[in-house]
């Protein structure tokens, strides 16, 4: 299971790096996430420099993929030239987006008429390009799924985990990382939020 997290200049920390250590726990049942970037490099809205691990095509082949957000995600909506660099196929891959990421799949065309989750900064954009924007951390229709909040990302990269490898395998990469002492909790919360939306491939 490959996945791409696509990751631009002025990108969120938090957005790539949960999803990206996350989904990594699943390493021994051959799952792979790496940071896919348009450039060799990419800079974090806070100065921190990654070195891709994947150019921004490799999403086209990935079996998941899910947009970070950032800063400069709006202009990225507008770069046709960027944007016409990914090809990707809902009928096959998973796709999720992530606050500001969730306006990159509106511009794309892979919402529809799925309402999405965002954050309140990029909500009057995705409203503006078409899109009902509601008021709940995650949401997802078949194998497209939308997270609002920072720290949302957990519940994309439970989802995708759920899907692929099974809620039980799920279960045992969120507990690794959850909080010592409120372990069972922090993971019952979160597959709570999932739940609705899993199918199992």
């Amino acid at each position: 299971m490959r996945v791409a997290i696509l990751t631009f200049d002025g990108f969120n920390e938090l957005d790539s790096f949960i999803a990206l250590g996350l989904l990594n726990r699943l390493k021994a049942e051959g799952w792979k996430a790496e940071i896919t970037s348009p450039s060799t490099r990419v800079t974090s809205m806070n100065g921190v420099v990654v070195e891709a691990q994947q150019p921004l095509e490799f999403a086209n082949k990935a079996d998941a993929v899910i947009f970070g957000s950032g800063i400069y995600t709006r202009a990225i909506a507008e770069n046709s030239a960027l944007l016409d660099r990914l090809q990707l196929d809902p009928l096959r891959q998973l796709i999720a987006g992530q606050c500001s990421g969730t306006l990159l799949m509106a511009r794309l065309g892979l919402l529809a008429d799925i309402p999405a989750c965002t954050d309140s900064t990029t909500k009057p954009w995705v409203v503006e390009a078409g899109i009902r924007v509601i008021d709940t951390p995650f949401h997802a229709r078949g194998p497209i799924a939308t997270a609002g909040g920072c720290l949302a990302s957990q519940y994309l990269a439970a989802w995708m985990m759920a899907r692929r490898a099974g809620a039980d395998k799920a279960v045992q990469a969120l507990s690794y990382a959850a909080p010592v002492g409120e372990k069972d909790s922090y993971v019952e919360r979160i597959m709570k939020i999932i739940a609705p939306f899993v199918i199992e491939d």
